[in-house]
C-alpha cells in the first residue's frame, strides 16, 4: 500500500452528472443505467448538490409496493425537481488528498460518496466502494 496515495489513483473520472434543471425520472433512469447510487448536480462543471438513489428511494412508491408500476413514482417525480431533492452543502475533496485522508472522512460521516474538485470544477467522484476495491486489491 501507497503510503500518500492520492485519491486520484482510484476515483471515477468519467462522472455522470446531473443539471439541476433535469428531472428525478432522467436520475432514476441515470442511476439504473450505469448502476450507480450517487450523482454530482453541475452546472458549467460546478458542483451545486449531490443526489443519491436512497434520496429518490424516500420520494417513490418502489419500496411500499410490490408491482413496477412506475406511474405513480413519475406523478411524485413530477411534483419535486433535483435541486428541492438534492443535498447541499457537501463536503469536497481535492484530488490530492490522499486515500487515507478520503478514508477517514468518508468513516466519519454518514455518506459513502464524495466529488472530486480541483480549481472549482468537478474532476471526479470516490465512493466507500472504490475504497473497499482498492483494500482488496492489496491483499
Amino acid at each position: 500500500m501507497i503510503r500518500k496515495a492520492p485519491i486520484s489513483m482510484i476515483m471515477t473520472e468519467d462522472v455522470i452528472t446531473l443539471e439541476k434543471t433535469d428531472s428525478l425520472e432522467k436520475a432514476e433512469q441515470l442511476f439504473k443505467q450505469h448502476r450507480i447510487r450517487h450523482i454530482p448536480v453541475v452546472s458549467d462543471n460546478v458542483i451545486l448538490g449531490m443526489l443519491s438513489y436512497t434520496d429518490l428511494l424516500r420520494l417513490s412508491f418502489a419500496d411500499i409496493t410490490n408491482d413496477n408500476d412506475s406511474y405513480a413514482d413519475v406523478m411524485v417525480y413530477n411534483m419535486f425537481t433535483i435541486e428541492q431533492v438534492m443535498k447541499r452543502n457537501i463536503v469536497t475533496v481535492s484530488s490530492s488528498n490522499s486515500i487515507k485522508e478520503v478514508a477517514e472522512i468518508l468513516a466519519a460521516k454518514e455518506f459513502h460518496a464524495l466529488p472530486v474538485v480541483d480549481n472549482n470544477k468537478l474532476t471526479g467522484i470516490v465512493t466507500t466502494t472504490d475504497l473497499i476495491n482498492y483494500l482488496l486489491k492489496q491483499f
